[in-house]
């Protein structure tokens, strides 16, 4: 059996003040493409579907479209929310959803949420672990020792009866990492020592029992542990961090028991995402433009800085999302140790400072009377008067 594993749609998100809506919905009609010309028998959605909490009508519809198509195919779904959703919204109709075979777990209940998938004479048990907190495990299994993430995940686990003589498979939505290394991550998520995300890290060994693990949570595609424990990524490239990702969706291939082949398969963007960085002219170019549609993240190394220089960048390449430098002014800045900048220090002086390192020259009486007028208005200058 065919199983088609996605992950972090992120429906509604934009990218700075750039609406999504046409690239998300040109991502869902490939992948729609690929599950008809894969002739997939399920599809499992491992969490974050929403960017937000409270999606957009433009989100929702993007969803009831994509869910939609499959059920006219008769294609089966398994979904689960992920920490960007909203388990109750998410959740809704899902008895109803129930009947065209969506299958939808966004709490947990005390037990995984369990179906088996039967196609032809092959089955295959599908549990749903939506994303968890240790202090929700903790109200359904007062008896365990449950002090963190892994714990939680692991009680949850070794609650089920998992019968090993057939092919199981795990849709979760946590962060897993390996012996000897963290996942590489992108997209919104920021690795400190034990989470990502505000997620707590979940050792891989946990999921031994099943034959696939469908992850999601982190943006870059990849495996951990073992290949058959993959992160699908996101199908789009939503921040910087994610330009040089390759995206894929993972189409897993069952064999029975133990047997499980993984072919990624390539997804191509409406729009790419893209870093170009040289001076003003050069990237401007008309000679070395391609792709002017692009969403474009653009670094300066011209020394002084260009007045207007979005309004300029956006006459060529009209989606530019953010324009930094790379110079001597932004080398400097970054070598200063700024732990005790503000000690003993005054407002004007600090001004005084940062106008220096960015502008080389002196802040006028009337910058400054700006620059403080601001600071109070953002609650973060308090003056006698």
């Amino acid at each position: 059996m065919k199983l088609l594993h996605l992950g972090d749609l992120h429906l509604g998100k934009s990218i700075g003040d750039f609406d999504l809506t046409k690239d998300q919905r040109y991502m869902l009609d490939q992948l729609l493409e690929i599950a008809k010309t894969q002739a997939v028998d399920a599809v499992l959605l491992a969490g974050d579907v929403y960017d937000k909490a409270v999606p957009s009508e433009a989100a929702t519809a993007m969803l009831d479209y994509f869910l939609s198509n499959l059920a006219e195919r008769n294609i089966p779904v398994y979904m689960i929310s992920g920490n960007h959703d909203s388990d109750e919204r998410l959740n809704y109709g899902s008895h109803l959803f129930e009947k065209n075979r969506v299958f939808i777990s966004t709490k947990y209940r005390g037990n995984l949420y369990k179906q088996t998938l039967t196609v032809g004479k092959e089955e295959a048990d599908i549990y749903l672990l939506p994303f968890v907190k240790a202090s929700q495990v903790r109200h359904y299994i007062p008896d365990a020792t449950i002090e963190s993430y892994d714990d939680a995940v692991r009680a949850v686990i070794e609650k089920e009866t998992i019968d090993p003589s057939r092919p199981s498979i795990l849709v979760a939505h946590q962060f897993v990492t390996g012996k000897s290394a963290d996942p590489e991550l992108s997209g919104s998520e920021s690795l400190g020592t034990l989470s990502v995300g505000l997620v707590e890290k979940i050792g891989y060994d946990c999921f031994d029992a099943f034959d696939y693990v469908a992850l999601g949570h982190i943006h870059s595609p990849q495996h951990v542990g073992r290949k058959e424990i993959r992160y699908a990524g996101s199908p789009l490239k939503y921040s910087l961090s994610e330009v040089h990702n390759e995206k894929s969706v993972p189409l897993i291939t069952v064999h029975g028991k133990g047997r499980v082949d993984i072919e990624l398969i390539p997804l191509k963007p409406l729009r790419n995402l893209r870093h170009i960085k040289g001076k003003l002219h050069e990237l401007l170019d008309s000679a070395t433009v391609t792709n002017p549609d692009d969403f474009i993240y653009a670094t300066l190394t011209e020394e002084e800085i260009i007045m207007d220089v979005m309004q300029i960048f956006r006459q060529v390449y009209p989606n530019t999302v953010k324009i930094d430098y790379d110079n001597s002014h932004t080398r400097e800045i970054e070598q200063i140790d700024i732990s005790n900048i503000a000690e003993n220090r005054s407002f004007d002086e600090l001004m005084g400072d940062f106008y220096r390192q960015i502008y080389g020259s002196e802040i006028s009486d009337e910058e400054m009377d700006l620059m403080r007028t601001v600071a109070r208005e953002a609650g973060v200058l308090h003056e006698a008067g």
